[in-house]
């Protein structure tokens, strides 16, 4: 039995006694890190030179940093609102801020995306590395403690512990340490929010050496709001789930595209007929016998290495309900809104039998009982997300061309791997087909670019907002015209003439006329029928946000785009001015505490947020 601790700082010193004073120390990947403990031995290693801490990690959680008085005084109620109670990792802001002691070094295989760009300590120390070899990597680095949060239960008087929200990693290296390959400790947090999930994680109390289990060391999981669903992703997803067949297999990776694709999913199932009017409007040019729209009466089956709260939504609405050995969902870790945590918690036990949690060689591999993966892995469709990709069909993910690295390879290269593998299967890559990079624009489909993750040779399908690009299998000139036809027209031509003078597209190529009116407009019109009638909701599976914060999401966004152009702000500034606010309007602007303004810079962002609320309402 596990030795039994209430203080972190008397369980951090146990651990150093136990393995001494080099400790190399794995920390599961975002939701999964047990804080307390974490942070206990962060001091202790501060506090005596003599100790060498590695810490060795993947997608450190982080409160948002806002800037500017309109984003910190939207953003900070929602913060201490949602993430008050959850501890800071010592470890990350002396990372950042560059005062890490020698003999403490932090490891990361993947980051949270953007977050540590221009971080020198986090970039050199950043192993790039698939999902599925991080494993090996943190025995080969001589592991000897691994930090987890757990759910914890009593069966008959005994205690049980669940891996919960990270089985990913974790039962990979306590794999190899019943095998007799690897010596670690297993030290365990108890946090009371976490759900215990069954399954492989469901694990014996014999398994840890320490558990840290009190009061007060117990908090609120980190638990980011969702955000709104953007016209741009919501034609993502569509687009996406139009690829999707009944039967099939589902993998989704992070963000709101995700999201999208789910309520898509949904829209398809429930009706039918708005599913396919709204794609009509969506991708007029491409043919409805290439697009899969029909109602899932066989279902699908889920293997996906992250489990978000659109899988949830998609068990409930019948369509996620394709069984695998008793199981519609197996995933490896999970992040969510607070209402997807306590909808776990609170499945009944039939309900929550039929979502397994696994390790990330389960979910990612092929490797390991591959014929019963085959037979499950039918028509599989693995979705996840690129930054930007190039015409000739590469994919750039978690990096810029200068080396820094924007987030990770992750799984992607797995599932890559696993659609070329599997008959059946494709890989769908979606992105944005442009992106506003200070006060300009510019296109995410490129001709070349410095940095790739998924080599073009791997080229299978991409999404954007504009349509679907198939390229399996083509010529790269046939590739090119594919990209071409879903990037943003305004830079269509330029891309053209480069393709042309390097000799990949014939002379006399011309972008077909129906790929011509690439627009966000465009895209608008096609989306505001099925956004009107409630088809496609900016928050379709719930949302942390009060009313007031809602209605003022919109209006920050227009905001957002004005100050890319000071003529457009300027104007913005003279509408508010001069125009007269409601009590709606009113309870928006005491929201930041400008329905009495006391300062001059305090009146101009009154106006600024009072004509965004107007042209939001009439968007």
């Amino acid at each position: 039995m596990p030795k039994l601790f209430s203080d972190p700082d008397a369980l951090a010193e146990e651990i150093v006694r136990d393995v001494g004073t080099d400790l190399v120390v794995g920390l599961p990947l975002g939701l999964g890190k047990a804080c307390h403990v974490v942070n206990a031995l962060y001091a202790r290693a501060c506090a005596d030179p003599d100790i060498k801490l590695t810490l060795l990690s993947a997608l450190t959680l982080e409160k948002p940093r806002p800037k500017g008085l309109i984003e910190h005084r939207f953003i900070a109620p929602v913060i201490d609102r949602l993430l008050g109670g959850y501890p800071d990792l010592a470890y990350a802001d002396a990372l950042r801020e560059g005062r890490l002691p020698p003999n403490i070094k932090v490891a990361e295989f993947f980051f949270l995306a953007g977050r540590w760009l221009h971080v020198p300590a986090a970039q050199q120390n950043y192993i790039s590395a698939n999902y599925t070899h991080a494993a090996s990597y943190l025995l080969a680095r001589g592991l000897n403690v691994v930090t987890q949060l757990v759910a914890k239960r009593v069966v008959d008087g005994v205690p049980r512990y669940s891996l919960s929200c990270n089985t990913d990693t974790t039962l990979d290296v306590l794999r190899e340490r019943r095998a007799g390959r690897a010596s670690f400790k297993l030290v365990a947090q108890v946090n009371s929010e976490l759900p215990f999930m069954p399954g492989a994680g469901d694990l014996a109390a014999d398994e840890f050496s320490a558990v840290l289990d009190s009061a007060a060391t117990d908090f609120p999981l980190f638990a980011p709001p969702s955000e709104p669903i953007s016209n741009t992703k919501f034609a993502i997803g569509l687009n996406a789930a139009s690829l999707v067949r009944d039967g099939g297999t589902l993998q989704i990776g992070i963000g709101q595209i995700g999201d999208a694709l789910a309520q898509g999913l949904i829209l398809r199932h429930r009706d039918s007929g708005a599913f396919r009017s709204v794609m009509a409007r969506l991708s007029p040019a491409r043919p409805a016998v290439a697009q899969e729209s029909g109602a899932f009466a066989a279902g699908l089956y889920g293997v996906s290495e992250m489990l978000t709260e659109a899988f949830i939504g998609l068990i409930e609405a019948d369509i996620l309900k394709r069984s695998v050995d008793g199981v519609v969902l197996h995933g490896a870790f999970f992040l969510g809104p607070k209402s997807f945590y306590r909808a776990l918690r609170e499945m009944p036990p039939d309900r929550i039998a039929c979502i397994q949690m696994m390790p990330v060689s389960f979910t990612n591999e092929l490797y390991g009982e591959e014929e019963r993966k085959r037979r499950a892995r039918v028509d599989a469709r693995f979705i996840n997300n690129a930054m930007m990709a190039t015409l000739l069909g590469a994919a750039v993910s978690d990096g810029l061309d200068d080396g820094q690295v924007v987030s990770g390879v992750g799984g992607q290269y797995n599932f890559v791997a696993q659609a070329f593998a599997l008959e059946g299967a494709r890989s769908v890559l979606t992105l944005e087909a442009t992106r506003h990079a200070g006060r300009g624009l510019k296109s995410n489909i490129l001709w070349r670019y410095g940095h790739e993750t998924i080599p073009r040779h791997l080229r299978d399908v991409f999404v954007t907002e504009y349509g679907v690009a198939d390229l399996r299998g083509k010529s790269d000139a046939d590739v090119i015209a594919g990209m071409l036809a879903i990037a943003d027209s305004r830079f269509q031509d330029e891309l053209m003439r480069v393709a042309k003078e390097a000799g990949k597209l014939p002379r006399d190529y011309e972008i077909p006329a129906a790929h011509r009116d690439n627009h966000p407009e465009r895209i608008a019109a096609a989306l505001k029928p099925a956004r009107d009638a409630g088809l496609l909701p900016p928050f379709p599976f719930g949302c942390d946000f009060t009313e007031v914060e809602q209605r003022l999401i919109p209006a920050l966004e227009i905001l957002q785009g004005a100050q890319r152009s000071p003529r457009a702000l300027a104007g913005l500034l003279w509408q508010g001015l001069i125009r007269k606010t409601d009590a709606a309007d009113e309870a928006c602007l005491a929201r930041f505490g400008l329905d009495r303004p006391k300062t001059w810079p305090e009146r101009g962002y009154r106006a600024l947020v009072s004509a965004a609320l107007a042209q939001s309402r009439n968007a």
